[in-house]
């Protein structure tokens, strides 16, 4: 008896990275469809969960048995399917969820984009305008309201997510002031402020951006007395001074946007204020499969780029910060720390 190997061969495993879209798309149909929802704590026939969705049982049955195969589900012996670790994850109630990332990283713009890679890779410009006639923020904002939603929602799912890593990781013994510099809705600042009773904090963000803040730094909110909201760009100036400034996930647009925000900073603080910087880094992480596809993305959409670690070294070195330790916050996020030299 013939016995075959159960590790793909190279071309098998080609094959299946060029079918890499049948995946992510049934990943997205299931997200969408609200599959892992549907399904609960005991297992379930595509019937029954096909009944529970609106869908065709046979389509759901062959879409539930392509995700099986990446561990997303399982199916039984009794052909019930059950969760896995990452099926629960497509639910929105699960603590962990990436539904909306699973979401937003499978926009429809997504599948216009993908395959001009090779035309981003030949300029080293997004292909964005050409595309749509117009910026990707533009885009969503006035002709894909869904989709900037999907983005809202998958980019506050990632920061409430590792807010509190980033909170854990970070010593501010001795700091009165803490500066979140493009935070978004506050998440990091949120959590700072809950760790440290004394510390007063200052969030920074595009006006329509910080108008929909975390409630507890808003008026009236738990935290609201020990914060101030800046409406602004982190881009164009900081009017904030602080003994800690956070800057995280924003250092990822075009080089001459990162130079600028990194010199504001250090135009902003006082002499031996510290600044972290975190971000995801392309080299020298678990997660790089990830890291280095959100890369590709961010060129084909905004002519952006992650970092490698010597990358945001020599950029935040040339806006005239110190930098010393670089330390892992999670799976996907270093911090890098620096001070405002003398």
């Amino acid at each position: 008896m013939t016995t075959v190997s159960t590790t793909p061969q190279p071309a098998m495993r080609l094959r299946e990275l060029v079918f890499g879209a049948a995946c992510a798309a049934a990943v997205r149909a299931a997200a969408r469809l609200r599959v892992a929802d549907a399904l609960g704590e005991e297992p379930a026939t595509a019937e029954e969960l096909a009944a529970a969705v609106g869908t065709e049982p046979r389509a759901l049955r062959r879409m539930l048995r392509a995700l099986t195969c990446y561990g997303v589900f399982t199916e039984q012996e009794d052909g019930r399917f059950v969760h896995t670790e990452m099926s629960r994850m497509l639910r929105e109630d699960d603590p962990h969820s990436l539904r909306y990332i699973s979401l937003w990283c499978t926009e429809p713009w997504t599948w216009d984009a993908w395959p001009r890679l090779d035309e981003a890779v030949r300029t080293g410009r997004s292909v964005f305008d050409e595309l749509y006639g117009k910026g990707f923020f533009d885009y969503l904002h006035e002709d894909a309201h869904e989709s900037a939603h999907v983005f809202n929602r998958a980019m506050t799912t990632s920061s409430m997510q590792s807010a509190q890593d980033v909170a854990d990781l970070l010593d501010l013994t001795g700091a009165s002031t803490v500066a979140d510099i493009g935070g978004g809705q506050g998440h990091v600042l949120v959590s700072l402020l809950e760790k440290y009773g004394d510390l007063r904090g200052t969030l920074l963000d595009l006006p329509r951006v910080v108008a929909g803040a975390d409630p507890r730094l808003r008026d009236g909110g738990a935290l609201a007395d020990r914060v101030t909201i800046v409406p602004g760009d982190c881009r164009d100036a900081i009017p904030v001074e602080a003994d800690v400034y956070i800057i995280k996930n924003i250092l990822e647009w075009d080089d001459e946007s990162t130079r600028r925000t990194l010199r504001n900073v250090v135009a902003a603080a006082s002499p031996g204020a510290r600044v972290v910087v975190i971000e995801n880094l392309v080299d020298d992480s678990p997660s790089m499969k990830f890291t280095t596809s959100m890369d590709l993305m961010l060129l084909l959409n905004v002519g952006g780029a992650k970092h490698t670690e010597r990358s945001m070294i020599n950029r935040m070195k040339d806006a005239g910060l110190t930098v010393g330790d670089v330390r892992p916050v999670n799976a996907y996020l270093h911090a890098f720390d620096s001070v405002v030299p003398g």
